[in-house]
């Protein structure tokens, strides 16, 4: 990382607030709201130092991502050093078991961690995870089977704590015998490592990591002698074996005790935290049972705001520089994902559960780049599954009476008990929901899965080309608000299309779209003019917005052609309310197939010029352009032979004058015949990743366990832009204008492809 100049007044060594000064992790605030208590720290000091811990704290969303984004710079080495010191007693308690915690895949360093890494992680590849789903949907339904009857239950005992455990001890490989005894020692080494635990408990604390150790020691040796076995600790035996230098025998000994509480208890409070936002927010619950599909998404949510990762630890191995403020080399650094996760400069609302946030997987509860938690997956898996197990047979599920508790530490956080009630006689008469099981894929949410239900309130057909419908909630709620140039991915039946929002004075709390007649389509169209009627209920994705108004220009040239105008006149009513210069160019064949034609001749007559083409007036594109000055802003959406002649008139205007939106999409089939395979480097992560010739960059990724945004996988919404370090790019998508291409930092995932043997993309 290079080390830009150090903010006035914030070089090391000058004074922070007392409120900075005096920060204290264990103190009663930040264990009860960890995202809460330094809300002050982000607006007014993000990165700080506290003389009570000993370390600089790290709180905005960008600043904590770019501490994990360089691994050199900032060493992982302290991950595991323990916060409280130990008495001496304690520690020949520790060396009576011959206990001698080094080195993991959490602790330790480059270029020593990648190469561990690469040979360790085929296991956690989402390829590999799906055969662990029936045995995590088995030890689910069994836990539930037991309390379901009663009408109460504690969750963590009862479910939270125990499955993630056998789930963990199973993909580990671990005799079913010997699960019983590793159960009882995870939570001991989190106090130990990560808490504070009083003087006279530190004793007790030590024996229990000793037995932990000695029992973890005892296990890997019965593994060892085992020959066939199967598992992720057979896995590494086996590499042990074929690179001693690498995979060491004291590594292994560490990795069987530190991934137990990496995969148990992260797990185990995730989950807990999980069920409770969603139940304490009862329309969130009710919205989960009536539309399952929004499970993935909830999770990732709920990992956001209630995550069960709090904060992690890295130490600077020179002078460097974060957000601005100086911090010496040896300096400790505490990043506090939570309070990067409710960080308002990068979530919209983030104090609020909304199931229905597009960019909910980009909270840094896993991690990020190189050192990103491998077990992310199956976290995400078991949690999806004991909420849908949940939701579809305790549908009635709601929180108990109760005051919740937290085992004090910085890094870990879920409470020690979850009491949920729910009407067990309703139960016992309700027959198990006939509702199969949903079998969700592995990985992040695609951002057209999350999808909530609309009724059909006015379906208007306009002369049988154009159908009009206005969308509502189907239980009175408002839907949320959208901005100029919005759309949403209509479902039903099998078609998934993109329609934009248009929607005009009285339409507040609802969506509306016109929806063109294409007889030359794939079908989409045809169907919903043919079966959209009032109360119908179909799904939809969004709103989301890849074509945006830049509001900031002095003028405005707005150009439809067709059905293009949606959007387009979206942006002229938003215009016109605020007072803002700008015409409108709007071209059609034929007037009677010219959505909205009498709406902007109405409502926009001072600044709108109509070209009907069997009237024989014909847009000027090249005057136009050519009129037009260089600090306003150009919008079209039509046609691709209008665009195209765009693009072409306007490659020659300033960075960011002309914006186009397409609405056919490319063809993103790829011909393995006539494509070539490359490797992509992945800079932040130190991975490389092969993309065969039948294969897209954005499914190698996926592949691969990289969490990367989608949508429209067709090149034309540019969600899944990646930043290009190096190497030459074979573009094939619709975003890019001309000159950005020509620039060759940006990349669509979806489509486009490494003109050479190599790209080095910034993930």
């Amino acid at each position: 990382m290079s080390k830009p100049e150090m903010a006035p007044g914030r070089q090391s060594g000058c004074p922070f607030s007392a409120r900075a000064r005096t920060f204290d992790p264990f103190g009663p605030a930040f264990q009860a709201s960890p995202g809460d208590a330094l809300r002050w720290a982000r607006d007014e000091e993000p990165v700080f130092y506290s003389e009570t811990m000993g370390y600089w704290v790290v709180s905005r969303y960008e600043d904590v991502k770019s501490v994990f984004r360089d691994p050199v710079l900032f060493s992982a080495s302290i991950a595991l050093e323990k916060v409280t010191p130990a008495p001496e007693e304690a520690g020949r308690i520790l060396e009576h078991y011959g206990y001698a915690l080094r080195r993991t895949m959490v602790n330790e360093d480059e270029p020593d961690h990648m190469l561990r890494r690469r040979l360790l992680i085929d296991a956690f590849l989402p390829a590999n995870l799906e055969r662990h789903t029936a045995m995590i949907r088995h030890l689910t339904t069994r836990r539930v089977d037991a309390f379901i009857a009663r009408g109460r239950a504690n969750l963590v005992e009862e479910l939270f704590w125990e499955v993630p455990m056998e789930v963990a001890l199973r993909f580990l490989g671990v005799d079913s015998n010997d699960i019983a005894e590793l159960k009882s020692f995870s939570v001991a080494h989190t106090v130990n490592t990560w808490g504070k635990p009083k003087p006279e408990e530190q004793l007790h604390v030590a024996e229990s990591v000793g037995r932990f150790w000695q029992a973890s020691g005892r296990i890997l040796e019965k593994m060892r002698r085992t020959k066939t076995g199967t598992g992720w600790m057979f896995d590494s035996i086996r590499q042990n074996a074929l690179h001693p230098e690498i995979v060491t025998d004291s590594y292994l000994h560490s990795m069987m005790m530190a991934i137990l509480v990496a995969a148990h208890e992260t797990t185990a409070h995730a989950s807990a935290n999980a069920v409770r936002a969603l139940l304490f927010d009862p329309t969130a619950w009710k919205e989960i049972v009536a539309n399952p599909g929004l499970i993935p998404n909830a999770v990732e949510e709920c990992l956001r705001i209630a995550g069960s990762v709090v904060a992690w630890r890295r130490i600077a191995t020179s002078d460097a520089v974060v957000g601005g403020v100086a911090i010496p080399k040896g300096g400790r650094i505490l990043i506090v994902q939570a309070s990067a996760n409710t960080d308002e400069r990068h979530f919209e609302r983030p104090e609020e559960l909304d199931l229905y946030r597009e960019n909910a997987s980009d909270h840094l509860t896993f991690g990020y780049g190189a050192h990103q938690c491998m077990g992310k997956n199956i976290a995400r898996l078991e949690m999806r599954i004991f909420i849908e197990e949940l939701s579809r047979r305790l549908p009635e599920l709601r929180l108990a009476e109760q005051s919740y508790t937290y085992v004090p530490n910085i890094s870990f956080r879920g409470p020690s008990e979850l009491w949920v009630e729910w009407d067990a006689d309703a139960t016992r008469a309700r027959a198990i929901p006939s509702a199969a099981a949903r079998d969700f894929p592995i990985g992040p949410p695609e951002r057209s899965e999350i999808q909530r239900r609309l009724m059909v309130a006015e379906a208007i057909s306009e002369g049988g080309r154009i159908l009009h419908l206005k969308l509502v909630d189907p239980d009175g709620r408002p839907l949320p608000e959208w901005s100029a140039g919005s759309h949403v991915d209509l479902v039903a039946h099998g078609y998934t299309r993109k329609y934009s929002l248009c929607g005009g004075a009285g339409d507040e709390g609802s969506f509306r779209v016109a929806i063109q007649l294409e007889p030359q389509g794939r079908g989409g169209s045809r169907h919903f003019h043919d079966k959209m009627r009032v109360g119908q209920i179909l799904l939809a994705a969004g709103p989301r917005n890849h074509f945006r108004l830049d509001e900031a220009a002095g003028c405005y040239l707005l150009i439809a052609g067709g059905i293009g105008i949606t959007p387009i006149l979206a942006m002229a009513d938003r215009l016109k309310a605020s007072g803002k210069s700008y015409r409108l160019l709007y071209a059609g064949r034929h007037r009677d197939a010219m959505a909205f034609v009498d709406r902007v001749a109405r409502d926009h007559a001072d600044a709108a010029e109509i070209f009907v083409g069997e009237d024989g007036r014909r847009m000027d594109l090249g005057t136009e352009l050519r009129q037009f000055p260089d600090e306003g802003r150009i919008y079209a959406c039509g046609p691709d032979r209008l665009l195209a002649a765009l693009q072409e008139l306007g490659a020659k205007g300033p960075p960011g004058w002309l914006t186009t939106e397409s609405f056919s999409g490319t063809d993103t089939a790829l011909d393995p015949a006539r494509e070539h395979a490359f490797t992509v480097h992945l800079a932040d992560s130190g991975r490389d990743i092969t993309v065969a010739a039948d294969k897209t960059v954005l499914d190698a990724l996926a592949e691969a366990g990289i969490d990367m945004p989608c949508d429209c996988r067709e090149g034309l919404c540019g969600s899944c832009e990646a930043t290009v370090i190096e190497g030459g790019i074979d573009h094939r998508d619709k975003v890019l204008s001309p000159a950005e291409r020509t620039g060759g930092t940006r990349m669509m995932t979806c489509c486009s492809r490494a003109q050479g043997d190599r790209l080095v993309l910034g993930l």
